[in-house]
């Protein structure tokens, strides 16, 4: 009956992503709306997918809680798993850089992650206490996104050969075996330092060292299918951005604050 269905929420922006989240979750017999900034509670089970300035102002009132990797955890992961030097630090310091580095806001989209030459014209428009992760620069010659669900991948894809856009499913990359085989060690030992459910990207290093290692963690409320199984997506989905009364103990310390926070 409709009002008592399960809600799938999403931003008003269309993406190809969203379309496919949404079509999956109206076969499932959900209902797919754009809801109203502030507005009231639903009173039933609600999830959400999109940004994370729209979901500020529908969270609440929809009674959704969203699961985020720590800001750090990248930077806390052994060398071993990420192939490269990374730190986090602020702008103020790393606008004093004088050499290349690959830089990026942690967590939200502050500004451009990018390579870049210096530190000199970096964001200048933000406060010199905006968190900043600095990496070294690396090459990838392959990329993939894994959509993980209870330390275990559901689905994945692959996104990027030597940084240009090139989708595929994992399924039918040659290197389906390798990735899958070093996700399965990564979250062995590191799944109870990430959401139950996260998207983790990871890659093939270019140059004289090739190996594999962690790009990085990302919400799977806000992340890109490529040409992963659209179904098992919006199962990790639903997981990430669902209703915060069905929180796992677990999954509490990762909820963002503010945005469906108790």
């Amino acid at each position: 009956m409709p009002g008592t269905r399960a809600l799938f929420a999403v931003a008003p922006r269309p993406t190809v992503t969203r379309e496919l989240l949404a079509d999956t979750a109206r076969r499932r017999g959900m209902d797919v709306e754009v809801p109203v900034p502030g507005g009231g509670r639903t009173g039933r089970a609600a999830h959400y997918y999109g940004g994370p300035g729209f979901a500020a102002g529908v969270v609440d009132g929809l009674g959704v809680a969203l699961l985020e990797p720590d800001a750090d955890w990248l930077t806390r992961l052994p060398r071993e798993w990420t192939g490269r030097r990374i730190a986090t630090t602020d702008l103020a310091a790393a606008r004093r850089l004088t050499r290349p580095a690959f830089l990026k806001p942690p967590t939200a989209k502050t500004f451009p992650a990018a390579v870049y030459p210096d530190g000199r014209d970096l964001a200048p428009g933000l406060p010199p206490d905006t968190p900043v992760q600095m990496s070294e620069v690396v090459r990838w010659a392959a990329e993939y996104r894994l959509f993980v669900l209870d330390g275990t991948v559901r689905t994945g894809s692959r996104y990027a050969t030597h940084g240009l856009l090139d989708a595929a499913p994992l399924a039918a990359d040659p290197r389906a075996d390798a990735v899958s085989d070093f996700a399965a060690r990564l979250l062995a030992g590191h799944a109870a330092t990430l959401p139950s459910a996260v998207v983790l990207d990871v890659g093939l290093l270019a140059g004289d060292e090739p190996g594999w290692a962690v790009v990085e963690a990302n919400m799977a409320w806000f992340s890109t299918c490529y040409a992963a199984d659209p179904e098992r997506c919006l199962d990790v989905v639903l997981r990430a951005a669902g209703p915060r009364d069905r929180i796992s103990d677990g999954d509490r310390r990762f909820v963002v604050a503010g945005r469906g926070a108790r």
